[in-house]
């Protein structure tokens, strides 16, 4: 199913922004879901987190009617990259017993959004290349 980048943006805006409310006042949630303990350091990482999580969230909203462009181009290669770069660590710390199997949530999300920001910038890069 192929999505419009600006229904795209819309929803990963709305994701980021609860993952930021998340992890920004309750962490200690997501880290019992990866089956990991709430420490000081695990609560500050979460609070910094959930900032770029709420830059991410702004980010996307603002640009959600941004049309086939560079910008959009370049934001599409970050987030693909950003999205399956952290399935793969979050595969590799499963597969290393760092984090237990409700880490394999944020994976399949991590690689669908991944997914979906690649197809749009092929179909946006196919638009222009059209015109």
């Amino acid at each position: 199913m192929q999505l419009s980048f600006r229904t795209l943006s819309i929803f990963t805006a709305l994701l980021c922004l609860l993952l930021s409310l998340v992890w920004g006042f309750a962490p200690q949630w997501m880290l019992l879901l990866w089956d990991n303990e709430y420490s000081l350091t695990a609560g500050l990482v979460a609070r910094r987190t959930a900032v770029l999580f709420a830059a991410w969230s702004l980010l996307l909203f603002l640009v959600r009617n941004e049309g086939p462009s560079t910008i959009r181009q370049a934001l599409s290669s970050s987030f693909v990259v950003a999205c399956w770069g952290l399935a793969v660590l979050g595969f590799a710390e499963w597969l290393n017993g760092h984090a237990g199997p409700g880490i394999l949530l944020a994976v399949g999300v991590e690689l669908a959004l991944g997914l979906a920001f690649f197809q749009t910038r092929r179909m946006s890069v196919q638009l222009e290349a059209a015109l």
